[in-house]
């Protein structure tokens, strides 16, 4: 395998009133097109959860976007951005995106593209969610019963993370629900050429 320097990072600001955005941009990767697509996709990104917030009329209302690194290296490129909104009630909503790329091509990959065609991966991660959610003695709003097919996740330290938003499996207090899976427990499905089969060879 070609060796694969991190991209850089750096934060770009953007504020209007009553809000204030913090928006990663990316340079320093082997081709500039990619980084082009890369960027560009982080700023549709970071813009469209602006527009999921809805009004910020309220004299409290405040909006702060922001975004965490979770995996850099290996030619692959995924975060996730945040975005923290309070527009009156009770509390504020923060809303998450997750994107993971092929660092050098800027292609942005599906839950389904991390694993070979045809493979029962939504079982296999439900199966992951079910025990994680048992152990943790996490009260669903809902029995449940399946991740969706393109339900969100991130890639870290060699691990497939998929999560669900606030509201979408458990109250509001539970905050976001993560269940980190080891590369490794997955591994006779995982596609090799995506973002999880570089982190099963070794370093």
């Amino acid at each position: 395998m070609a060796i694969s320097h991190p991209l850089i990072v750096q934060t770009a600001k953007a504020s209007f009133p009553k809000a204030d955005l913090s928006i990663p941009h990316v340079s320093g990767g082997a081709s500039a097109s990619a980084e082009a697509i890369i960027n560009q996709a982080l700023l549709k990104e970071a813009q469209e959860l602006v527009n999921s917030q809805g009004s910020l009329e309220d004299p409290r209302a405040e909006m702060i976007g922001y975004y965490e690194l979770k995996t850099n290296e290996k030619d692959i490129f995924s975060l996730s951005l945040f975005n923290y909104a309070y527009t009156g009630g009770a509390h504020g909503m923060t809303l998450q995106h997750s994107l993971t790329f092929k660092a050098s091509t800027g292609k942005i990959y599906t839950l389904a593209e991390l694993f070979k065609p045809g493979s029962d991966y939504v079982s296999r991660i439900n199966k992951f969610v079910a025990a994680g959610i048992k152990a943790r003695n996490i009260e669903t709003l809902e029995p449940f019963t399946s991740i969706a097919p393109d339900q969100p996740f991130y890639v870290a330290d060699r691990s497939l993370v998929i999560y669900f938003g606030l509201y979408e499996l458990a109250a509001y207090v539970y905050g976001f629900l993560y269940f980190p899976i080891s590369v490794f427990e997955l591994q006779d499905i995982v596609n090799e050429d995506g973002p999880l089969g570089p982190m099963l060879a070794g370093d």
